[in-house]
């Protein structure tokens, strides 16, 4: 048996055949696909806000009320792109902060997650972005100078394209291989803003991405608020998901800055 302790992050991943994944405890790197068929217990012991470092209650992403609020890592900007303002010199939380993240080059790409979907991303973080989001296939569409190019693409594209991950459709996916992301680009280019035609990107490579995971035959989702202390099997892994033996997943992304005690036995 053995145990450890921590706060809970965004697991760490590498893009293998299939994807490595590392549960990230505090910084300590557990090697998810080792532990695949062992029985693990998740007890849920306090929160640790990932910006302040206080044990309270996490509010979102990560952070307890008061940082979502205050940190520039939690600003408007990184969920809607379009509202960008660093590339005009315009603070929003904190205009030294905000310059790195959005003053560098992104990528708008279609992804296939159980359904076709839109979405930015940062250069420096492909293709981890989309194994986050449980992508079997990505394609670049677009690649911009900026965030604020980015989201004004993915705002006028996302009129005709999901731009949310569908995390039952995610998980419960066959991997369709009829899905032709290029002949979808093509579809929707005439949707592409005409000052931003300039960052259309045709041919790029298709990423296709093998997850450590086989679809369940039900699937239900459940948290550390609702059930503190959960034991299973785990089964497989695809996305931010931990899977278990009867169909139980939880999203870890979605339990950043709690605190838990983990468990493994044979």
């Amino acid at each position: 048996m053995m145990q450890f302790q921590g706060q809970i992050l965004k697991m760490a991943s590498y893009n293998d055949r299939p994807v490595q994944y590392y549960l990230n405890l505090s910084g300590d790197l557990i090697h998810m696909n080792e532990l695949f068929g062992k029985e693990l217990t998740l007890k849920h012991t306090g929160y640790e806000c990932v910006h302040c470092g206080e044990d309270k209650p996490i509010y979102r992403m990560g952070f307890c009320k008061n940082c979502f609020f205050e940190s520039p890592y939690a600003s408007d900007t990184i969920i809607r792109p379009e509202l960008s303002k660093a590339h005009l010199g315009i603070a929003e939380r904190d205009l030294e902060i905000e310059k790195e993240i959005q003053l560098q080059p992104h990528t708008v790409y279609l992804a296939y997650t159980g359904e076709v979907k839109v979405g930015v991303t940062r250069n420096t973080q492909i293709p981890t972005r989309w194994i986050d989001q449980g992508a079997t296939f990505a394609l670049p569409i677009a690649r911009t100078e900026n965030r604020y190019e980015a989201g004004m693409i993915e705002v006028a594209l996302k009129q005709h394209v999901p731009d949310k991950t569908n995390w039952k459709k995610m998980l419960q996916d066959d991997f369709e291989d009829e899905v032709d992301l290029a002949d979808f680009q093509q579809k929707i280019r005439q949707y592409f803003p005409e000052d931003f035609q300039k960052f259309y990107s045709e041919g790029e490579d298709l990423w296709m991405i093998d997850y450590p995971f086989e679809k369940p035959e039900k699937v239900t989702s459940f948290t550390l608020d609702k059930k503190p202390e959960f034991t299973g099997r785990l089964t497989g892994i695809k996305g931010q998901y931990l899977g278990f033996e009867g169909g139980d997943f939880i999203n870890i992304r979605g339990h950043e800055g709690y605190r838990v005690e983990l468990t493994i036995k044979d």
